[in-house]
């Protein structure tokens, strides 16, 4: 594979990696270390879309070499040259980011200087933005522009014996994730507080490579707060949402509507329904959603109560599954974002009914570059996390 385009990922790579295989095919991705290459262009992927990816680059090259004297010399012969494609006046942002090399801070400090070399012979006057850490965040890297006109930041990232070499392109909008989130008129802890990232790479689980439209209907049958509808509407698909609570139902109208004053037209089918039971009347392509994730914990539950949590979860969900089958066409794609119990010793509790998908009316999804087993969000602290399951209907 030629590789054109280079994934950072984020903090759980396997899910990073499944969510490009999602919607760009497995022949058309690879990992690289804990990140992704891909053989598409950057400028033909709709970066803004994608939750798991922290930023997007493309490829300058592949150095025979992992060890640091070869690769910076390859560095600075390439930096050379895209010097020749910035603006001719002002001053250069220089960023440099390393992932899976055997280098120090202090190393790749003299080398940021050895850059900074580079640039002044090319007559340019530059700044190298400081490394406290092997790779620059996210935050930084916007705010020192790295990737405006007269910025350029330098990936190198370790693949086997050799080493990528890459120039950052895009970098996740954290400003924009933080306004989606936190700037909405309605949002209630009691029913989750799920982040606009996860509830894209949730969306583009389900939909895979299905163009947007607002013909290409996404339903989610949990609605609450209206995130995930929220995300598909941004991505350009249709939005259906339903939930059994009539508060939920008015917080998601009211949620969209500021949507819309935000500058996104939205014209969501919205209505009172349990998942359960409900018939859905409106088509839809694409089931994606987040189901009941039962009690919230504060602290590690006894056995006793976790088997009566699990099971309560998993009854409402398997009625949801049983009762949506009726109403899908066989191949038909869902993500549902089901809970599982993250317990001491990094151990993972999983719903019994994911051991019988296929009595259920389900095959499961696998990925070619992500384990099922990886697929489980969750922060350290969180004693709930997030199971990704995407299936397709018998």
């Amino acid at each position: 594979m030629m590789y054109k385009s280079l994934f950072i990922l984020g903090r759980q790579p396997a899910i990073g990696r499944a969510e490009l295989e999602s919607l760009l095919g497995a022949d058309h991705v690879q990992p690289i270390g804990q990140h992704m290459a891909s053989d598409v262009s950057a400028d033909e992927i709709d970066f803004a879309r994608i939750g798991s990816s922290i930023r997007i680059a493309k490829v300058l090259g592949t150095i025979d070499a992992t060890d640091w004297q070869k690769v910076m010399r390859t560095a600075s012969e390439a930096l050379s040259k895209q010097l020749d494609y910035l603006p001719p006046e002002g001053k250069v942002k220089l960023g440099l980011s390393v992932f899976g090399l055997p280098v120090s801070t202090q190393q790749l400090f003299r080398s940021g200087l050895e850059l900074k070399k580079v640039c002044k012979k090319a007559n340019r006057s530059v700044r190298l933005v400081p490394n406290t850490e092997l790779a620059l965040s996210s935050a930084a890297v916007l705010h020192n522009q790295l990737t405006g006109d007269l910025g350029i930041e330098l990936l190198l990232v370790k693949d086997g014996s050799q080493t990528l070499l890459a120039q950052t392109v895009k970098v996740q909008d954290i400003t924009a994730y933080a306004r989606r989130d936190q700037g909405r008129p309605k949002r209630d802890a009691r029913v989750g507080m799920l982040p606009p990232k996860l509830a894209q790479t949730i969306v583009n689980l389900a939909t895979g490579p299905l163009p947007a439209s607002e013909d290409s209907v996404v339903l989610d049958p949990f609605c609450g707060t209206g995130v995930v509808l929220q995300e598909a509407l941004l991505m350009g698909y249709g939005a259906y949402g339903t939930d059994i609570e009539a508060r939920m139902i008015d917080y998601t109208r009211e949620n969209l509507a500021w949507l819309t004053t935000h500058g996104e037209e939205t014209d969501p089918e919205l209505e009172i329904g349990d998942a359960t039971t409900h018939n859905w009347a409106h088509p839809y392509a694409v089931v994606a959603c987040e189901t009941y994730l039962g009690r919230p914990l504060s602290s590690w539950p006894g056995s006793d109560t976790l088997h009566e949590i699990i099971g309560a979860c998993n009854v409402i969900i398997e009625k949801f599954l049983k009762n949506i089958a009726e109403q899908t066409q066989p191949g038909q794609r869902l993500c549902l974002a089901v809970p599982a119990w993250h317990g001491p010793g990094d151990k993972i509790h999983h719903l019994p009914l994911i051991d019988r998908l296929e009595q259920i009316g389900y095959n499961r999804l696998r990925f070619e570059h992500a384990k099922d087993a990886d697929l489980v969000y969750f922060r350290p602290e969180q004693l709930v996390a997030r199971e990704l399951l995407v299936i397709t209907r018998k």
